[in-house]
């Protein structure tokens, strides 16, 4: 191993048990490395632990530098959550009464268009950045607001609390049952671990010439795109309506070129396979909301078809359809969902914890076209990471004799809570626990 940047220097080393994904493997359990972050925040060597004394004279840290994991602990990439409303967490858990449209006009348009007070969006955009933190989502896609202070407000709390993340400004001018709750500027790119993303809000929302200019926009500046996609059948029957001359609610994406290799679509339930064979051409995502998809009775996606024709698809929390912030909730969801379908259909191959746990991490680095730079431990890319303790005083898992990393692994992720996280970071930077704390 050479060191290339002779500049860098060592920030944190760490020892231990590690558990990542990789292209190859849905997890790589590496026990017994060491692992060092330069002071740019950027994984500088991940090697065996016979190999501490030549990186100690290679590196220039000391042995007192280490930070040892204990038997119970393993540090995980951070968890990526590619499809959450900010501006919908203040009735996270409630209002799961309805069908999608309905839901919409009753309960999120009315509250989305309170966001014009900037104490009230401060209130709930400080409290959802910090639990989403805590649960250990070091990465969000945010749908914020049309509302442009509030939106930037977003980006300005994330970048303090140390959060990896994409915020979009809510695009929208037609079809809202609150009549002034219509705008559409894009915001600008403000800090180097917040961009923006251009998110017209979904397409019974948006005109075609609004559709036009919001591709324009991302394509002239190679901009991010999110919105949501075939959530449920309504939805895709009044696409049909509202687009005639399109062949599908994909077909409205792609003519106004919307669907790129930045773009994320949510949901996507009802997605036929030339659909997809769309998104595969494009490079365009998925992301997978499970939580909502069936608190709000949308539908089920079928992750392995997707899988299968080799789209990009991460996992999305969807707050406050979905009523859980924590990615480890949509990990369970995903698994409960695709348990379901091999119910209906015995012949559905039912994703296992191991996949559930990539898209959760590389899975959504690569859906939201990042994962040059997080993901996984690799050297060269940012360390976004968790410290895993399965074994905190009054914690939610019991373990027992024999059981190895890759069962500690599976209880966490079936059995753990923020308990469980005790350290967060994001590009080198400890963000949790907070330092107010």
């Amino acid at each position: 191993m050479n060191r290339n940047d002779t500049t860098a220097r060592i920030a944190h080393v760490f020892r231990g048990t590690f558990v990542h994904s990789t292209p190859r493997a849905a997890v790589e359990i590496l026990q017994n490395c060491v692992l060092g972050v330069d002071d740019k925040g950027k994984i500088a060597f991940i090697e065996k632990h016979q190999d501490v004394v030549s990186l100690l004279e290679i590196w220039g840290f000391e042995t007192s530098d280490i930070k040892q994991l204990g038997q119970y602990e393993f540090l995980m990439p951070g968890m990526v959550d590619t499809h959450i409303h900010a501006s919908q967490y203040s009735y996270a858990g409630t209002a799961l009464d309805l069908p999608l449209l309905e839901w919409l006009n009753t309960y999120t348009f009315p509250v989305e268009a309170k966001y014009k007070d900037l104490d009230f969006a401060n209130d709930v955009y400080t409290k959802v950045v910090r639990r989403t933190l805590k649960n250990g989502t070091t990465t969000a896609c945010y749908f914020a607001t049309i509302h442009t202070d509030a939106s930037l407000l977003l980006g300005e709390l994330a970048d303090r609390f140390g959060q990896r993340a994409l915020v979009g400004k809510v695009c929208m001018d037609c079809n809202s049952a609150v009549p002034q709750y219509k705008e559409s500027p894009i915001l600008e790119d403000c800090y180097p671990n917040v961009k923006p993303v251009v998110t017209p809000r979904f397409a019974p929302s948006c005109s075609s010439s609004l559709l036009s200019e919001l591709g324009e926009i991302a394509n002239n500046n190679k901009l991010h795109v999110q919105s949501h996609i075939s959530e449920n059948k309504e939805e895709v029957e009044l696409v049909k309506t509202l687009f005639p001359g399109c062949k599908s609610y994909t077909d409205v994406y792609l003519k106004h070129n919307l669907l790129t290799d930045r773009t994320i679509m949510a949901h996507g339930c009802h997605l036929t396979d030339e659909e997809l064979e769309i998104f595969r051409e494009t490079g365009s995502a998925v992301s997978h909301c499970p939580n909502s998809n069936i608190s709000i009775c949308s539908g089920m996606l079928n992750v392995r078809n997707v899988l299968n024709h080799k789209v990009k698809l991460g996992l999305g929390t969807d707050v406050a359809g979905g009523y859980s912030p924590s990615m480890l909730d949509a990990m369970r969801r995903t698994l409960d969902t695709s348990k379901a379908l091999t119910i209906q259909d015995p012949q559905h191959k039912t994703l296992s914890f191991e996949e559930v746990f990539r898209l959760a991490t590389l899975g959504g680095s690569e859906a939201l076209s990042l994962d040059d730079q997080i993901g996984n431990f690799v050297v060269g890319k940012d360390f976004d990471a968790l410290r895993v303790n399965v074994c905190v005083p009054d914690g939610p898992i019991d373990l027992f004799p024999g059981e190895g990393p890759k069962v500690i692994l599976e209880k966490f992720l079936n059995l753990g809570d923020d308990r469980n996280i005790t350290e967060v970071y994001m590009a080198g930077r400890r963000v949790v626990p907070f330092p107010d704390t």
